[in-house]
């Protein structure tokens, strides 16, 4: 299914490799976040290539939309909910993606 990651060491390979390892985690992330909510229209190759296209504006709506998937997750399988989609939406506006991805592995941690 779903396998926990070190948020860490992804942290610390983003920022070694500069932000390529970033692409990698950004697109399993993706594909986690569709795998625990049961969308699997919520992949990550298609999420990546759009923000490509939009010059980085998809990453805005995938950080919201990663929240309410999310939380949605987390309300099917009777933990305490928590919609974080407008601090992700925050914190990537002010260009903080890595905390982003960061807490959204988090949450995909304690649903695997």
């Amino acid at each position: 299914m779903v396998e926990q990651r070190s948020i860490g060491l992804y942290v610390v390979l983003t920022i070694i490799t500069c932000g390529l390892f970033g692409i990698y985690w950004f697109i399993v992330l993706t594909d986690d976040v569709g795998r625990v909510s049961g969308d699997p229209s919520f992949t990550g190759g298609k999420h990546f290539l759009l923000t490509l296209v939009t010059c980085g504006i998809w990453s805005f709506i995938w950080s919201y939309q990663a929240g309410k998937l999310l939380e949605s997750a987390q309300r099917h399988r009777g933990y305490h909910s928590t919609d974080n989609s407008v601090l992700y939406l925050v914190l990537t506006l002010f260009g903080l993606g890595i905390v982003t991805y960061a807490l959204v592995q988090s949450d995909v941690n304690k649903l695997a």
